[in-house]
């Protein structure tokens, strides 16, 4: 059974709710407003909703958040409504959830919400919490940025099998903050970074954690994605009464998803054997691509990844196949994953240069390949992109989850 994406919208990720006064629930309702404005959707037309969320409680103290729907709009009162939580992967959680409820046929409209709020509190805080999604207790105990050491102990695993220049690093780094130049919703659009922002200078770019500095890490902060997923028949009735084709709606293709065991180093000496440092993602992965009925990235016209990390982004490039294990440094250099290229990785930007407000992110990424197949994504438009696929990983490539979205 096919699931089409009706339509869907993102917050501003510059924004900082706390400091606006705003709370949780004005995130939430800014979203799902939004999404019935850009959909053209009336709040009677939704079903069922599922949120993505990874921290609520920690940040805030608020748990319960489907509970705000009703607040939002009172046709949204009584609509069944469920929280996902996969650490960064909460979004894309929330959507295999809408998704199976479609398939399944108990609803034929589903709103699928991504949101986190994080910019309440100071970030050594924040990182705090957000080290919920490793094993509290039995790793990453000495580190001071739990993520940007955990994802440095994997580029010195990367670097230990293959060989790692961390100049492919910044270039990765480089091409997403560029590209979130064109992005009106991203956090970084209004920054000014030069050369020397990307290399190895100890005051404006300066280590975090071994081989992760600053414009290694991406960005945590406020946001929220909403998209409205509907069935045939929903997507048959929606494009009538709007007038366009059916053909012109996006949908999800395909989709994988994988959950390994939690301790990195578990991860590590499972995959010794594996040509790829982390096998279930690239299981994820492929899972997505067999059921979208593709055989890889040749038939991809974009991809947009997890970029929590440049290093993350690298090991991504060879585990969707673009290049062999070993050899991402190539797609690097030869310019493919470029915007212009022939495989552009992150035309949004990435986490890196839109902003990575945890739960949302696998939503975002899943709207922004719908704004790509339907011809909507403004300038930052790959040209005649007609598939496009997203991997989003919550921990340690603990929680996977991958989409193809094509028309």
């Amino acid at each position: 059974m096919s699931v089409y994406i009706l339509g869907g919208h993102q917050t501003d990720f510059a924004q900082n709710y706390s400091r606006e006064g705003r709370s949780i629930f004005n995130l939430l309702e800014d979203g799902v407003n939004g999404a019935l404005d850009a959909a053209s959707l009336d709040p009677t037309d939704v079903e069922v909703a599922h949120v993505g969320n990874f921290v609520g409680e920690l940040f805030t103290g608020q748990g319960m958040l489907g509970g705000f729907l009703g607040h939002v709009h009172p046709a949204l009162a009584g609509i069944p409504a469920s929280r996902h939580e996969g650490a960064c992967a909460s979004g894309s959680l929330a959507m295999l959830a809408a998704m199976a409820d479609i398939e399944a046929g108990r609803y034929d409209c589903a709103c699928v919400i991504g949101m986190e709020y994080m910019r309440n509190v100071p970030g050594k805080i924040a990182g705090d919490h957000l080290g919920a999604a490793v094993w509290v207790g039995e790793e990453a105990t000495e580190a001071t940025f739990v993520w940007p050491a955990m994802f440095s102990d994997l580029a010195e695993e990367y670097h230990a099998r293959h060989g790692l220049n961390h100049d492919h690093l910044k270039e990765i780094a480089k091409i997403n903050f560029g590209n979130a130049q064109k992005n009106p919703y991203a956090q970084t659009r209004k920054w000014t970074l030069t050369d020397q922002h990307f290399a190895n200078d100890d005051e404006l770019n300066p280590v975090v954690e071994g081989w992760m500095r600053r414009q290694d890490c991406s960005q945590i902060t406020d946001g929220a994605a909403v998209l409205f997923l509907g069935s045939e028949a929903k997507a048959k009735s929606y494009a009538s009464k709007h007038s366009i084709p059916l053909e012109s709606l996006a949908k999800v293709k395909g989709w994988g998803h994988t959950t390994a065991p939690m301790l990195m180093d578990t991860k590590l000496k499972s995959s010794q054997q594996s040509p790829y440092l982390l096998p279930w993602t690239r299981k994820a992965i492929t899972d997505a691509y067999a059921r979208a009925g593709i055989n890889g990235p040749d038939q991809l016209d974009a991809i947009e990844t997890h970029d929590c990390f440049t290093i993350n982004e690298y090991i991504a490039i060879e585990h969707f196949g673009i290049t062999p294990p070993g050899e991402a440094w190539k797609a690097v250099e030869d310019g493919r994953i470029a915007s212009t290229g022939s495989i552009p990785v992150n035309p949004s930007g990435g986490l890196m240069g839109i902003g990575h407000p945890v739960g949302a992110t696998g939503v975002r990424m899943a709207l922004d390949a719908a704004k790509q197949v339907t011809g909507n994504a403004g300038d930052y438009q790959v040209r005649g992109a007609r598939n496009v696929g997203t991997f989003n990983v919550g921990g340690s490539g603990t929680t996977n989850c991958s989409f193809v979205i094509g028309t």
